[in-house]
């Protein structure tokens, strides 16, 4: 029997690693707009995430939003939204991506607490999605189409 590596290879999937933190959570490198940082993957996350710290550093152009965010144990927060970014993991890339902004000194506040390094945001479903994604949990490798 085949590789998953190579099986998904064949089919035009470019791979990623994935790091897996003190916190049991799988980070990935992404940059957004030509920036590099550091994100959890977050399946369970509709929308791809940065923190309202990060908007110059990702050069961002943000307008307001109606929609408030929830999740790790905070609600009703407030957001921002940036359209029309380029997103890059690997050599995988979307153009035209949305993400959301808000706080997210609670998320970064439990990975130190934890021994774990702080991230720009999180890469959610919606990426995922675009990118017909596959994890590699015991390889630790993030599968994207191209």
């Amino acid at each position: 029997m085949q590789s998953l590596k190579k099986f998904l290879s064949e089919k035009g999937y470019t791979k990623a690693p994935l790091t897996l933190t003190k916190t049991n959570h799988f980070e990935v490198v992404a940059s957004i707009n030509g920036v590099t940082g550091r994100f959890i993957l977050d399946t369970g996350a509709s929308n791809t995430c940065i923190g309202f710290d990060c908007i110059g550093h990702f050069n961002l152009e943000t307008e307001d939003s109606e929609i408030k965010a929830a999740g790790a144990g905070a609600t009703n927060m407030l957001t921002q939204v940036s359209k029309k970014n380029t997103i890059k993991i690997g050599s995988w890339s979307k153009k035209r991506v949305k993400i959301v902004l808000f706080d997210l000194t609670h998320v970064n506040s439990a990975l130190t607490i934890h021994d774990a390094l702080p991230v720009h945001g999180i890469i959610g479903a919606d990426v995922l999605k675009k990118a017909k994604a596959v994890i590699d949990y015991n390889k630790k490798n993030l599968f994207l189409k191209c």
